[in-house]
């Protein structure tokens, strides 16, 4: 191969995605020396504006990729098919050798002697490690801030939020550092930031991915079926990718021809911006060409923001509280008000606030009874109504709001997350996958995306779906902002 076509293949490293970055590596037309190399360049380029990746591993990494290129004879690509693809995973992520702090000082020093369950599977499928991004302290709030690590910017605005709590993640890829890393999403903390940041994200459905090695652990039932460990990239195909090789069963391809597609309504009730409803519009109208589309508000939708709030609030925030602080009795209050006035406190003002939210709406015993029950009765209506359906809503009401806003618009006394939440919450509530495709920008040049969502096994029809939707609407688009 001649230096000139190498030299164009290196050039437009940041815009491929992990499948096409393989396959280069695979017919041998770069190596993933030269792959790493061409990444860890940019980050160092673009982190110290964007503030995504919080530990590297790169001089390892590069290690790693030179034993990948001289033993490339022996890859075995239909087992790895991520042979020698860098890749990245969010803080609270468990890495072998690297730190697990959840942005939380007292935890700055911890560094795990074993990899989560779905980074084992990673590697396994040829992928190399090379860094860990910012997240929220403890992900526990919509916007990635911590004390320990700071603010992730916006792949697109230095000034908007980059999301929460995979922001640090989305950011990244948005910009081109990696083509496609590990996240995890209870309350659209995959769905959110992959908007915001003009990426693709895919939340898996419930207990379809094992949450081993997470930090924090879901360790109450109703909290853990919201969850889901899952990927964010650059393309629909990638996304799909890894979550074949990280899920923990197969199950079977549903026909996505015979699919029925509902599109929410843009006048449902909550808040939306004209330019995403517009978007939706231009989605329906080139869905129902393919499809039998209607308009409709699916079941218990009106309830789901609630119950999110609810089951979030479940134990009133003991779980984190305890992880939060050093202290065994800490008062929230007290850490909250010093930060408020002082900024100078360990913990983060979005974090006491939070767990302040999680005290006060922390549901009765009897209570929780009751949505023990609504959640089982819901489960089953769904699994028949959504059997051959498929799901479209909006992610958010807007495109990325500036920083600050959106704590605002989640985390009021007024209890305003009904308005904000229903969207991104259906999916958790109903332990559903859910994936995010962009499909736009609005009149600040800010990325658009929408979510595509259905029953646990009818993820093909899910990304296939999803494919049509990216190569219509023209899909990932690297930000350029952070290039200098």
């Amino acid at each position: 191969m001649s230096k000139v076509i190498n030299l164009k293949i290196k050039n437009n490293l940041l815009n491929l995605d992990a499948t096409e970055i393989a396959e280069l590596i695979k017919e041998r037309k770069i190596t993933s020396e030269e792959v790493v190399m061409t990444l860890i360049n940019h980050i160092e380029k673009v982190n110290p504006s964007l503030n995504a990746v919080v530990e590297e591993r790169f001089s390892e990494a590069l290690e790693e990729a030179k034993w990948k290129d001289a033993a490339i004879d022996e890859a075995d690509w239909n087992h790895q098919p991520l042979y020698g693809v860098p890749i990245s995973i969010k803080e609270s992520l468990n890495v072998e050798g690297m730190k697990t702090t959840g942005g939380i000082i007292h935890r700055k020093d911890l560094i795990m002697t074993s990899d989560a369950e779905v980074v084992k599977k990673l590697k396994k499928s040829g992928a190399i490690i090379l860094c860990k991004t910012n997240t929220p302290a403890l992900c526990f709030w919509h916007e990635t801030d911590n004390k320990l690590y700071g603010r992730t910017n916006n792949a697109w605005d230095h000034y908007r939020t980059a999301g929460g709590s995979s922001g640090g993640e989305a950011a990244l890829i948005g910009v081109g550092g990696t083509p496609v890393g590990m996240s995890s999403d209870i309350g659209g903390s995959i769905r959110i930031p992959s908007h915001f940041n003009g990426v693709v994200g895919f939340k898996p459905g419930k207990h379809q991915v094992s949450h081993k090695g997470h930090f924090p652990p879901d360790n109450i039932p109703l909290k853990a079926r919201m969850s889901g460990l899952g990927p964010i990239g650059k393309s629909v195909r990638d996304v799909q990718l890894v979550y074949e090789l990280i899920k923990q069963r197969k199950n079977k391809q549903s026909i996505y021809e015979k699919m029925h597609v509902e599109i929410l309504p843009n006048d449902n009730g909550f808040p939306l911006s004209k330019q995403t409803a517009a978007l939706m519009d231009k989605v329906a109208s080139y869905l129902s060409k393919t499809f039998q589309t209607q308009h409709s508000i699916p079941p218990y939708f009106n309830d789901s923001a609630t119950i999110w709030q609810e089951i979030m609030s479940v134990d009133g925030g003991k779980e984190i509280r305890e992880l939060a602080f050093s202290s065994d009795r800490p008062n929230v209050w007290k850490y909250y008000m010093q930060e408020k006035l002082t900024k100078k406190t360990s913990t983060h003002i979005y974090l006491s606030w939070a767990l302040i939210g999680a005290n006060l709406f922390k549901p009765s015993q009897k209570r929780i009874k009751e949505i023990e029950s609504f959640i089982k009765e819901g489960d089953h209506a769904l699994h028949s109504y959504l059997k051959k359906r498929l799901l479209v809503f909006p992610v958010y009401h807007s495109s990325a709001p500036k920083h600050g806003d959106m704590y605002k618009e989640i985390f009021s006394i007024k209890k305003t997350y009904a308005e904000y939440m229903p969207y991104i919450a259906y999916a958790n509530v109903w332990g559903i996958p859910s994936l995010t495709v962009p499909v736009g920008f609005d009149e600040n040049h800010l990325p658009i995306g929408i979510q595509i969502m259905s029953r646990n096994g009818n993820e093909h029809a899910i990304f296939k779906v999803g494919k049509m939707i990216e190569n219509k609407f023209g899909g990932f688009i690297r930000s350029r902002q952070y290039d200098g």
